[in-house]
């Protein structure tokens, strides 16, 4: 004998009232690096949309070198290997904008790449000892247009 469902009934926890929750406040990920939530966050500071955890996902992408990440041996861009080598700003630039496009093609192919620049930083006018790097990028599914990055590698 076959049971209908609509004689059934339902128990006191009907799932049709527990959707009184703001979507808007869904998080989405964790924000890094970690920090202590504020304001109801939850334990770990959160972004609450899909644009600002993909621009902490990327950041994450361009700092991370191959080898560090566990698992993944070519995750990253790879790019601390070349602010140790630097010669110029020519060569810097044109290897580091095919490191950064490979890795994205490869991990987050949703990003379309608009531009690449780079400055050295230079301290007490002798030695390099940082690289700033900004790059613009798009996600059309997103709704991200024209967004800047920028990253600083050290010399370590």
């Amino acid at each position: 004998m076959a049971i209908n469902f609509k004689n059934v009934g339902f128990k006191q926890y009907d799932t049709r009232r527990v959707d009184t929750v703001d979507r808007s406040k869904i998080p989405i990920g964790i924000q890094t690096p970690l920090q202590f939530g504020q304001n109801g966050e939850g334990f770990y500071a959160m972004n609450f949309t899909v644009g600002d955890q993909i621009e902490d996902n990327f950041k994450n992408l361009l700092q991370t070198n191959h080898g560090e990440r566990v698992g993944r041996y070519f995750y990253g861009a790879n790019l601390q290997p070349l602010v140790v080598e630097f010669t110029n700003k020519q060569n810097f630039d044109s290897e580091a904008a095919e490191r950064i496009n490979t890795a994205v093609g490869l991990w987050m192919p949703f990003i379309q790449l608009e531009e690449f620049d780079s400055l050295p930083i230079y301290e007490n006018n002798q030695f390099i000892g940082k690289m700033g790097v900004t790059i613009t990028y798009s996600v059309p599914e997103a709704q991200v247009f024209s967004k800047r990055i920028q990253v600083i590698l050290y010399v370590t």
